[in-house]
């Protein structure tokens, strides 16, 4: 069985990441790390050299791959430099927009550093698409997907008839993608389906630098 490490900042990150593995990687054995002071931290000084740490110990301890599932560590996973591949939580969602034809999309989150950073990422991903950004803070913590769908969809509303689809910045809000997806009449992008695609790509096929 092939290891893949997630490394998460909070709980509600890990079971739409696990689903993701389980959907497009169906060969790779999940292992959760959780890390509930990493935002905190983030939050106070900017992200932290612990997550570097995380993923050295990830990869020592026989990860054949890593995936990061807080947006806010992207940087953490492009800079690591180690043996195995290490994937930031959106970037496939992002080459997955840049590739989709969409001219206008938004990003939505439930924190206001999430939506900073993947709208600055998605928009240096996909430069021809011009990116809005909503900050849902209802959403934070939800554990309910109808509760989640429906703080989600009460933000994005307001953008629904000048957008041409919808992406979640952050892993914690990708079970509520279908529900969002049919209550607003938009394509719904979330990362943890793509990042796990990817993920097989590059441990199983070689397809990483």
């Amino acid at each position: 069985m092939t290891r893949i490490a997630l490394i998460s900042a909070v709980p509600a990150a890990i079971a739409p990441a696990v689903a993701g593995l389980a959907d497009a990687f169906p060969e790779a054995e999940p292992w959760n790390l959780l890390d509930d002071k990493l935002l905190a931290d983030a939050r106070a000084a900017g992200p932290s050299a612990r997550m570097s740490a995380l993923i050295g110990y990830a990869v020592a301890a026989g990860a054949h791959g890593v995936l990061l599932t807080c947006s806010l560590y992207g940087a953490a996973a492009r800079s690591a430099g180690q043996p195995v591949p290490v994937l930031a939580p959106d970037d496939a969602a992002f080459r997955q927009v840049a590739e989709s034809g969409h001219r206008r999309v938004l990003a939505v989150a439930s924190l206001e550093e999430a939506l900073a950073d993947s709208v600055a990422r998605l928009s240096a991903a996909a430069p021809g698409v011009a990116v809005d950004g909503v900050v849902s803070p209802a959403a934070f913590g939800v554990a309910d997907r109808r509760e989640l769908a429906r703080a989600l969809h009460d933000s994005c509303a307001p953008f629904a008839a000048r957008v041409e689809a919808v992406v979640l910045a952050q892993y914690s809000l990708a079970p509520a993608a279908g529900v969002l997806a049919a209550s607003l009449g938009l394509p719904v992008v979330s990362g943890p389906h793509a990042a796990a695609a990817a993920l097989r790509r590059a441990v199983l096929d070689g397809e990483w630098p």
